[in-house]
């Protein structure tokens, strides 16, 4: 690369990093503090102990009355089925106002155990921070996601930068050669081009993950560009019209044979979570979680309200064993973002790159700072 392309490219580096340097931060920050969530909470989250676990679990329609009576004027997203010895959970959410609570119910009493407010607390805090960076909704994603395509241009510019004019100096980019007499401005200029081209594959993966998350254009493009030809929407089919004699009554009665179908039908599953419908017309949808701490191989099943018949959607959001590699590719994208795909030490991996891909914005400041200054210094004594 001649060294004429290389200034155009570092004035487009440097202001994007100025730009965005402090977003970048935030969201390496707020990202590695989230990924291990789940296993933080579990350190100071209540633990309830149920006895019994033989007892017959208590029916649908039951939970659902119970958690109603505690939140009479909230819509029920999603009821959760875990193992018998596991409270269920009621997910209540709203989007005007924003509303998102969740009751715990003993599995074969029904007695509360908790009422959660998924606002409040720590993580909180930290996924606000991730999603919009403490600002109001709509402005604050824009934002994140408008900062977070811009970075992706960093970190291409940013390898372009680093390849050296000559070959021979290939291998002092690749490692630190601090020596005593070496001063701060190299020793930052070499913790930024050299961390950076090692952390580069893990930046971009973080960028372009959390985007594809953001932008449903993006999604739409990278699955069909896969060789996708299903639709990316989540689509829950429509139940079959029947006339009942009783509706309701019988309606309630398909719906409590439902877990025990489900349970007979995916015994090894960790948990089963029951949306039921909103309407006479939408059909039950179920997401079978398949495998603790991830999302990419649940079983996203349906059924006719009215018959509990399986029915089938063209959505992405189908049954795993079904889903081609484009398929998978969209719905693993999640597990990526913040390394579940790979257990425990995937976690581990993108804690730790999440963090140093935190310093980069600041040895990048400073390396601007310090040659501002260093121009500014130099004015001083020629003056």
């Amino acid at each position: 690369m001649k060294s004429n392309y290389r200034k155009p490219i570092l004035l487009i580096h440097k202001i994007l990093g100025l730009i965005t340097g402090l977003i970048v931060l935030i969201e390496a920050i707020t990202g590695c503090l989230w990924v291990f969530k789940d296993e933080i909470e579990s350190l100071y989250e209540p633990q309830f102990i149920i006895e019994g676990t033989d007892k017959s679990v208590i029916p649908l329609s039951k939970a659902r009355a119970v958690g109603q009576s505690i939140f009479p004027k909230q819509s029920i997203h999603g009821i959760l089925f875990y193992q018998h010895s596991e409270p269920i959970e009621i997910i209540f959410y709203d989007p005007e106002p924003e509303f998102y609570q969740s009751v715990f119910l003993h599995p074969h009493t029904a007695e509360v155990f908790q009422v959660k407010d998924h606002f409040s607390g720590f993580f909180a805090f930290v996924l606000e921070g991730h999603v919009r960076l403490w600002m109001p909704a709509s402005f604050g994603e824009q934002v994140v996601g408008t900062g977070i395509l811009m970075f992706i241009f960093i970190i291409i510019s940013g390898l372009l930068l680093w390849i050296p004019k000559k070959r021979k100096l290939l291998k002092q980019r690749m490692k630190f050669q601090w020596k005593p007499n070496i001063n701060w401005r190299r020793k930052n200029f070499d913790l930024h081009t050299v961390v950076g081209f090692y952390i580069s594959v893990f930046a971009l993966l973080f960028a372009l993950s959390g985007s594809i998350m953001a932008y449903s254009w993006l999604k739409h493009s990278v699955y069909k560009l896969a060789g996708g030809d299903k639709s990316i929407e989540f689509i829950i089919p429509k139940s079959a019209s029947v006339q009942l004699s009783d509706q309701n009554t019988d309606r309630e009665n398909k719906i409590d044979n439902l877990m025990p179908k489900l349970r007979n039908q995916f015994p090894h599953a960790t948990a089963y979570e029951v949306h039921l419908p909103q309407n006479d017309e939408q059909s039950i949808y179920v997401e079978i979680f398949n495998t603790e701490g991830v999302y990419y191989n649940s079983d996203y099943r349906f059924y006719d309200q009215n018959t509990l018949q399986q029915l089938y959607t063209g959505s992405v959001y189908g049954a795993y064993e079904e889903a081609g590699f484009s398929e998978k590719m969209v719905r693993m994208n999640y597990d990526i973002h913040v390394g579940a795909i790979g257990g425990f030490a995937g976690k581990l991996i993108a804690f730790f790159a999440s963090l140093i891909v935190a310093s980069l914005p600041i040895t990048g400041f400073l390396l601007w700072y310090g040659k501002a200054y260093k121009k500014k210094h130099s004015k001083r004594k020629v003056t």
